[in-house]
């Protein structure tokens, strides 16, 4: 009570003395850093009572680097949004702004963490268009307030006749699916976005790009006196000199930027058609070895694409594809057994992951015990040691994956203990998983009316 009464008095003299309180001190005092989002795959999201997204991620390193809370607000549009930040009713907006000549005009912007691309979005089976000027008889439905306006009616200075229609409702999300759903035609999105959004809207493809690369950057009121921007150039510079900042754009866009439209199609009809078949073995499996069940199918339609019967020209089997030495390891008698293949390949991940050293942390011990299921443990371990030689992070999963694909190459595997690998396929492994893993997150809907388990999900910690 006594500091704050001091507190409280030392406020009284600054504003008598007509002194305003320096903004990164403010915000220290409060004790809290409010962040404008908005919901969104690329920005912020809650996925079974877990907070997660990528500008969610960087803005609570922020706070944790300024050591106060962090508190969100998502404004009911983007308009609401700038006006918010301009007016000073929040510290920060970190939303995936586009920086602009206009928005430079009313706010502040910090230093830029990633460039995207602005993309003309339509749909497969409609026709393409060739270039913006072909759109008289098509649609176009952007989101008010955003960058793509700017962009709009800065190509209206050399196509008078182009016209659009201003969503004030929908963020770019919402219009994706309108385009998948061929209630409007046409949208523009940002590149990154799009990528996040494409397992959801497999349909969607790009026409053309109608920008230049572009800066993201977080926003500020333009009236910030400079001591939060400050903070904030340092916070940056600490993130990419450590590599930090490269490797949270690899948690969320690593596994995402090579789509592949034929495959999505193909998962989205056997989780309908296959997948009730064995998603209660899925969830019991997961259930005994504390492992989220729907990481266990990905891996399975990974492995076999839930053919029970599926054999590898080496002689694997069954759904997890277990080999005849993992099948006698984790006891299975019969590798073609649907609830002895799921429990065992289940068992054999739990075993790899508890091997691992301890200070392997999730969302990263996770996808290396994944590689080492499907290289072995031995070469992991050869691929770690590579990464640390050569000054990346040895626990650190998008460290260690681009070290793996050397063991293929003599110069390297003859350094190493387990030898020759082909190192790629681990990589490849692991990220057709997580796409996977994404696609079945996001089908939860679908999953739950066949589900006959608990109501209880496991997610792993910091994964999408």
């Amino acid at each position: 009570m006594k500091f704050i009464s001091v507190l409280l008095i030392s406020l009284g003299f600054l504003i008598a003395c007509g002194e305003a309180i320096p903004h990164l001190e403010e915000i220290r005092e409060r004790g809290e850093l409010r962040v404008l989002s908005r919901y969104g795959p690329t920005t912020y999201y809650v996925k079974n009572e877990a907070l997660a997204g990528f500008e969610y991620d960087l803005a609570k390193r922020f706070a944790d680097h300024l050591n106060v809370k962090l508190k969100i607000i998502v404004p009911d549009n983007l308009n609401d949004m700038l006006n918010f930040i301009e007016q000073g009713k929040a510290d920060i907006a970190a939303a995936g702004l586009t920086v602009t000549p206009a928005r430079k005009d009313i706010i502040r912007f910090g230093p830029v963490y990633q460039q995207v691309t602005q993309q003309f979005v339509y749909r497969l089976g409609t026709k393409k268009p060739k270039n913006i000027a072909q759109l008289a008889d098509g649609h176009l439905e952007v989101v008010a307030a955003s960058s793509h306006v700017e962009q709009l009616h800065s190509l209206r200075e050399e196509i008078p006749s182009l016209i659009w229609t201003e969503n004030t409702e929908l963020d770019s999300s919402g219009l994706l699916e309108l385009v998948q759903l061929e209630l409007i035609d046409y949208t523009i999105a940002d590149s990154n976005e799009l990528a996040a959004n494409q397992i959801l809207f497999p349909e969607l493809r790009v026409a053309f790009n109608i920008s230049e690369p572009q800066s993201l950057a977080w926003a500020m009121p333009f009236a910030e006196d400079g001591t939060l921007y400050n903070e904030m150039a340092i916070f940056f510079e600490k993130m990419d000199e450590s590599g930090d900042l490269e490797r949270l754009k690899e948690k969320y866009y690593g596994h995402i930027r090579h789509f592949d439209y034929l495959d999505t199609r193909a998962i989205d009809r056997r989780i309908l058609t296959h997948l009730p078949k064995y998603q209660t073995l899925f969830e019991q499996a997961g259930e005994k070895f504390d492992l989220d069940w729907r990481l266990l199918a990905a891996m399975s339609y990974q492995e076999s694409h839930w053919n029970r019967h599926a054999v590898s020209p080496t002689g694997v089997k069954g759904l997890m594809m277990l080999t005849q030495n993992t099948a006698k390891l984790m006891k299975v008698a019969d590798r073609k057994d649907p609830a002895q293949s799921i429990e065992g390949g289940a068992a054999y991940l739990s075993y790899i992951k508890k091997r691992l050293p301890d200070d392997i942390v999730e969302p990263d011990r996770t996808w290396i015990a994944l590689a080492s299921y499907n290289v072995g443990l031995g070469h992991v371990e050869d691929a770690r040691k590579l990464t640390e030689g050569s000054g990346g992070d040895p626990d650190l999963w998008p460290d260690i994956k681009t070290r793996l694909p050397l063991l293929s190459k003599k110069k390297w595997y003859e350094r190493t203990r387990h030898g020759y690998a082909r190192g790629g396929e681990p990589v490849h492994y692991v990220q057709n998983i997580r796409r996977y893993y994404d696609i079945l997150l996001q089908q939860e809907s679908t999953l739950e009316l066949n589900s006959s388990a608990s109501e209880e999900r496991k997610l792993l910690p910091g994964a999408l």
